[in-house]
């Protein structure tokens, strides 16, 4: 089967049943992808498949043979951070990490089909990914300076 990730295409030797989360993982080392609970509950598996924020850990691979797949590993280009990523370190957004790629990769989706969110939204939008350190207040202030911007 081949897949379309951040870009490149991957020739992978996964069973069709196995989830995009063990594919990402496991055979093509993209751990930014994290596996918190296995159920689709704490987003911090979402990865972009066409644009869309989903938990990877619910997608078996074969659904996503070609489409086109975006995990953290690819939000950056040629170095250079994306404004997202940026925003989370001026801001402080991040602190242990582990929730940090699936947050980005869902506010990455969220912005861009709404450019120009109200606090709200931003905070309704995220409500899927769970992160125990932060509070939430800084990576909605990140979110909403990259909307803003």
């Amino acid at each position: 089967m081949k897949l379309k990730i951040n870009g490149r295409e991957y020739e992978i030797v996964s069973g069709p049943g196995t989830t995009l989360l063990d594919v990402l993982r496991y055979e093509l080392r993209l751990t930014g992808t994290k596996e918190g609970c296995g159920t689709g509950s704490c987003g911090s598996c979402t990865v972009l498949v066409d644009g869309k924020a989903i938990n990877s850990c619910l997608v078996i691979v074969g659904e996503v043979e070609g489409k086109e797949i975006t995990t953290i590993e690819g939000l950056s280009r040629q170095g250079k951070l994306h404004p997202l990523q940026q925003a989370f370190i001026n801001e402080g957004a991040v602190q242990c990490g582990f929730c940090t790629p699936g947050i980005l990769l869902t506010a990455k989706a969220f912005l861009d089909s709404n450019s120009h969110p109200t606090e709200s939204q931003i905070r309704q939008a995220i409500a899927g990914n769970l992160c125990r350190c932060t509070g939430y207040d800084k990576i909605v202030r990140a979110i909403m300076s990259v909307a803003d911007s």
